[in-house]
């Protein structure tokens, strides 16, 4: 039985991991479940998955736990977190903070050589050579919840010694791909995805393709690819989950259901495949595997991504620092929705290159973009 910590277990991705372990209890048990806020949702996971340790972000919620819970191990606030991560109880954890704040703590456990399951984009996108770096020298295992990335993973299993033309990264196009995108979309507008349930900051990344931004930048260092080799296709049925061409013209594609908990069960039992409870795809069904090309002047977040990449690792550090304060800007009504890549494109501007060799020059510079893009916002 494989012991799973869960950083982020009261988000989507947490929730979808927490159902795969319902379904399987003879393979995993949740002995380490780490939120932010959602005290309620949390006090109902550890009733019902009965971890060993926890985390919450505030002293008043992690006593209110450790009074209802006396016999759990409680953390909270910053050492708290820089404590829980530095564990090594587990054998697998699914790094599923959102944000820059699931850098650390991922950086934690991969120097500890442990097995990581990677939904958090931003520790690649932020910490790419360092984290990839630190991995080789652990020998820690670093594999991926990324229903794209779990498909490229699948694709090139047994394929090592036959060169990568080139990776095909499928994206649905979000609610925007067949719209016009002026001043005045909404934020429900954006959070309205036609295919994904996830959390809002997610959801805006994706109507932006800010979110396929980020996935090149992880592919780029998952699979050792250079950019030039990572296309993006808009697939909005989003069935075929991502594809790799190879040397000879042969495209290996993962075709499956529509559900997170596919890609997550698969980085659980890596390398074995666990049965399900989801609807299998019926191939009778099928009646269009339509690409298209993304417009990038239409969705220049994505043009964005791919600037950073040639720019060098700061610049990755903007993309993201600028983007998650934009969005989250965006969500609180203060800019307009066409503000998001205005004000993460004139951030790239701003600042020029810097060597960051650590986590902690990461972080403080990302500190540092983050005020600067502040001042952008009226």
């Amino acid at each position: 039985m494989k012991r799973v910590a869960i950083f982020g277990s009261t988000g989507s991705i947490g929730a979808s991991t927490l159902q795969v372990i319902r379904e399987n209890p003879a393979d995993f048990r949740a002995v380490t479940l780490v939120a932010g806020k959602n005290i309620e949702k949390l006090i109902s996971q550890i009733e019902e998955f009965a971890p060993e340790n926890v985390y919450i972000t505030s002293e008043e919620n992690a006593a209110r736990i450790s009074a209802l819970y006396p016999y759990l191990r409680v953390y909270c606030g910053a050492r708290g977190m820089e404590e829980i991560s530095q564990r090594t109880d587990f054998d697998i954890a699914v790094s599923a903070l959102v944000g820059v704040a699931g850098l650390s703590p991922t950086y934690n456990m991969i120097k500890n050589g442990k097995t990581v399951a990677l939904a958090n984009k931003e520790v690649l996108v932020a910490g790419g050579e360092l984290v990839m770096n630190t991995a080789k020298q652990s020998g820690a295992v670093l594999l991926t919840v990324d229903s794209e990335h779990s498909a490229i993973m699948q694709c090139l299993r047994g394929e090592s010694e036959n060169p990568i033309d080139k990776i095909l990264l499928t994206a649905s196009g979000g609610p925007f791909f067949d719209k016009e995108i002026t001043d005045d979309v909404t934020a429900a507008e954006a959070l309205d995805h036609p295919t994904w349930s996830m959390g809002p900051k997610v959801t805006i990344d994706s109507s932006t393709m800010m979110n396929k931004g980020f996935e090149i930048i992880e592919a780029k260092w998952l699979f050792g690819v250079e950019a030039s080799k990572i296309e993006v296709v808009v697939h909005r049925k989003s069935l075929v989950h991502s594809m790799v061409q190879f040397a000879d013209g042969t495209i290996m594609a993962s075709i499956g259901p529509k559900s997170m908990q596919i890609p997550i069960s698969y980085a659980l039992s890596y390398p074995k495949r666990l049965k399900n409870n989801i609807e299998k795809l019926d191939l009778f069904d099928i009646y269009d595997l339509r690409f298209e090309k993304p417009d990038m002047n239409k969705f220049p977040c994505l043009r964005l991504a791919y600037r950073a990449i040639e720019e060098g690792h700061s610049a990755q550090v903007v993309l993201n620092a600028a983007n998650e304060v934009m969005v989250a800007a965006f969500l609180e009504g203060r800019v307009k929705y066409t503000d998001i890549p205005r004000g993460i494109e004139k951030m790239m501007d701003f600042f020029p290159a810097r060597t960051l060799g650590d986590v902690a020059a990461i972080l403080e510079f990302d500190r540092e973009v983050r005020e600067k893009t502040l001042e952008f916002i009226p």
